[in-house]
């Protein structure tokens, strides 16, 4: 097994949950970016298009434009397509609004943490990621040569 560390971060939207991580430096927009039918991001201009964010732990710094993407974000928690938790480096009210609504509506939602943009970058795509109600980051990585 590879290294593991531990993140303390700020919960926003408490959860606890376990996933891959899907990690970028450039913030993300739910809407016209991300389809909520597939959990594919769809933004041809950002590093992580065609990659499919259902069930993983999306890392970026934060989300991207319109308030219509709270409603994206309910959409896909709908479907069964949201990521399994997101980590940002700052609140972003817009995914916070969507996570909040996924818990009122479907009792179901995606955990938000807010972490520093120095521990965000330590994060790479591939690490298992779990989450605690208490916003831990727990990062381990499948490779000991990072």
């Amino acid at each position: 097994m590879g290294n593991v560390v531990a993140i303390e971060g700020r919960p926003v939207v408490a959860g606890s949950t376990r996933g891959q991580a899907l990690a970028a430096d450039v913030p993300l927009s739910f809407w016209g970016g991300f389809d909520p039918d597939t959990g594919i991001v769809i933004d041809r201009r950002h590093p992580l298009s065609g990659q499919k964010a259902t069930g993983r732990v999306l890392v970026m710094p934060s989300g991207r434009g319109s308030c219509s993407g709270s409603g994206v974000l309910l959409e896909a928690i709908h479907n069964g397509t949201a990521p399994a938790a997101i980590i940002t480096s700052r609140v972003d009210p817009v995914i916070g609004l969507g996570c909040i609504l996924g818990d009122e509506l479907y009792d179901s939602h995606p955990p938000m943490v807010v972490i520093s943009d120095r521990d965000r970058l330590r994060i790479e795509s591939g690490d298992l990621i779990d989450v605690d109600d208490h916003g831990l980051v727990t990062v381990i990585r499948q490779k000991s040569d990072r």
